[in-house]
């Protein structure tokens, strides 16, 4: 057996565990960058620990999604909704944890960082975003969404990671990882646009998202051992 006819043949559980892994790197990530921040109170570090919280619970209500589709069609709708406003969410908040200085002053005191006045527009336009795929049901939206984000995102790292000159490890794995995340995203346009949801282009989306994730915790780990 291949491993295009076994993927084929165990699409279900193995969405399941890939959901899983994602997730589980995720609650990594989160637990971690979130002791780093109480430590620096560092708000960039606040909000990439939001963009990782968002991608766990998106990969989570992917798990509930697929569990959910032999039960009806209003909880199915729900659950793809949350799934990608989670995913939406998530890339705002990464995206912000690069350009929060632009919109925050040391003045600023918020009681919360997942929903404030500067960041209650990303929820309007992520439920904007899902809504809007739901209903003409497809993922358009979202697509367009996050390549834009994560090209924006992929020229602020790069230019972080020029900047720094190699001072520090983070700001490489930051740049390879929104690269990859880029890539990740563009193929999941292409797949649904012109060529039919291809199992073999869904395979290798799926495994660049997981080296999305594992360079970020890979980079985390590196930073919190030289602390």
């Amino acid at each position: 057996m291949n491993l295009y006819s076994f993927v084929i043949e165990n699409k279900e559980i193995l969405e399941a565990v890939y959901s899983l892994i994602i997730g589980l790197i995720c609650a990594v990530i989160v637990s971690k960058t979130d002791k780093f921040f109480r430590l620096s109170l560092h708000q960039g570090i606040r909000y990439f620990r939001n963009s990782f919280l968002f991608f766990g619970l998106a990969f989570l209500a992917r798990y509930i999604f697929g569990l959910s589709l032999g039960l009806s069609l209003t909880y199915a709708f729900v659950v793809q909704i949350a799934f990608e406003y989670f995913l939406v969410m998530a890339g705002f908040f990464l995206l912000y944890s690069l350009i929060w200085k632009k919109f925050e002053s040391p003045k600023d005191k918020y009681f919360s960082s997942l929903f404030n006045t500067k960041v209650a527009i990303f929820h309007f336009m992520a439920l904007l975003i899902a809504a809007g795929d739901s209903l003409w049901n497809d993922y358009n939206f979202m697509f367009i969404s996050q390549i834009i984000i994560f090209s924006y995102a992929s020229v602020l790292s790069c230019i972080n990671y020029r900047n720094d000159a190699g001072k520090h490890q983070f700001p490489k794995f930051y740049f390879l990882a929104m690269l990859s995340g880029l890539c990740a995203w563009i193929l999941n346009f292409l797949a649904e646009a012109y060529f039919e949801w291809n199992k073999w282009i869904l395979i290798n989306i799926g495994i660049i998202n997981i080296i999305f994730f594992l360079l970020f915790l890979y980079g985390i780990i590196r930073v919190i051992k030289t602390k």
